[in-house]
């Protein structure tokens, strides 16, 4: 039965992978013929040349297709593919049209409300302070539940779509997330939830050799807000709905590098006396772009952070918070000293005075001997 069930995960996943990666052409050709493209028109944008959108339908049709054929479509899992119809819709009608951001944001409120529905619901909340005061886990009334539940999938899906900035990044993140969280779960041998983790991180790496730089197509709101929905769902389907503190940390830590990047976004306009919804070219992507590295090397750089805490999420699960903390400490100090290396290396007149003062010392040091 566990061989049955880890084949159907890996069946999944390539099935998953093979439709995205042939629907994309054909995506491409719709998004021409239905003037889905992205013409480049505010700073905010580093392409140059329109680009068609709607690529999340390849990764939509991908997934939906891997899923109705291996996953076992209980009430939970329909309440989600239902929701997913929805955000997608919505993603479609956004990259065509523009609409308005509150009228997008009652959507998302409307699909995640139909997941909740269905029964996925986060039911405890964890107290990382039980050591000192109050019981480890503390059982939320319903309407809590469904508010928290409903706030951590809106957010998601905002905050992926929010990252979504550069060619192949958003994609490339939500993949390499999906793919620790379908380890953790296969761990956990959770094997529904592992099939539609599978069928999104093949779906996603079917859709990325088009998307990366330079980009044939862009999937747009439609992708981008299927990801972010779609694994805000499954984290709490398989993980924040456990009975452990263990568990909360999980989804966060895998899915840390859009919060934290929206996060700090929302903090930075409301400390500007702007809306937290107004776009501004201060996210982290454009801040590794205005250091002066190239599109390639600030995505190769968030899919390095993006593994480096997936990496501490599955040690986290494993072996406990002491040694995942100490890991992502090294990691995040590596990948820290390396931009601060490479940023010197950029500078031509850094890296000029660096040879110079490099030839002087030799020279004196010949003269001595």
């Amino acid at each position: 039965m566990l061989f049955n069930n880890n084949l159907y995960v890996f069946l999944a996943l390539a099935v998953a992978f093979l439709i995205s990666f042939a629907a994309t052409p054909m995506v491409i050709s719709l998004a021409h013929k239905i003037n889905a493209i992205d013409v480049p028109k505010d700073a905010r944008r580093v392409h140059t040349k329109p680009i068609p959108l709607i690529g999340g339908l390849a990764i939509f049709y991908g997934f939906i297709v891997s899923v109705l054929c291996f996953a076992t479509i209980d009430r939970e899992t329909m309440g989600i593919l239902i929701g997913s119809v929805i955000i997608v819709t919505v993603g479609v009608i956004d990259d065509m049209m523009d609409m308005k951001a509150i009228v997008k944001l009652l959507c998302q409120i409307v699909a995640a409300a139909v997941v909740v529905y269905s029964g996925v619901r986060i039911e405890h909340f964890a107290n990382p302070f039980s050591g000192w005061f109050g019981p480890p886990y503390i059982v939320m009334n319903y309407w809590i539940s469904v508010a928290i539940t409903m706030f951590w999938i809106v957010g998601v899906c905002n905050a992926v779509n929010l990252i979504d900035g550069l060619d192949g990044l958003a994609v490339g993140v939500s993949s390499i997330a999906s793919m620790s969280l379908l380890a953790l779960t296969l761990i956990s041998n959770n094997s529904n939830v592992a099939i539609l983790t599978a069928a999104v991180a093949g779906a996603g790496f079917g859709f990325l050799p088009y998307n990366f730089n330079p980009a044939k197509i862009f999937m747009g709101d439609t992708g981008a807000l299927f990801l972010g929905f779609i694994l805000a769902c499954i984290s709490v389907q398989g993980f924040l709905k456990l009975s452990a503190l263990i568990s909360f940390a999980v989804p966060i830590l895998v899915l840390g590098l859009p919060i934290f990047d929206t996060m700090f976004a929302i903090i930075r306009r409301l400390l500007t006396g702007r809306s937290p919804m107004s776009p501004d070219r201060g996210h982290l992507h454009h801040r590794l772009l205005d250091m002066g590295f190239s599109q390639k090397k600030t995505v190769a750089i968030l899919y390095t952070m993006t593994a480096a805490l997936c990496l501490t999420a599955v040690v986290i699960s494993i072996k406990g918070y002491m040694r995942g903390l100490l890991l992502i400490f090294a990691v995040l100090l590596i990948i820290l000293v390396s931009l601060r290396l490479m940023g010197e290396l950029k500078d031509p007149a850094q890296h000029s005075d660096y040879i110079n003062d490099l030839s002087a010392m030799e020279e004196k040091n010949d003269e001595q001997n």
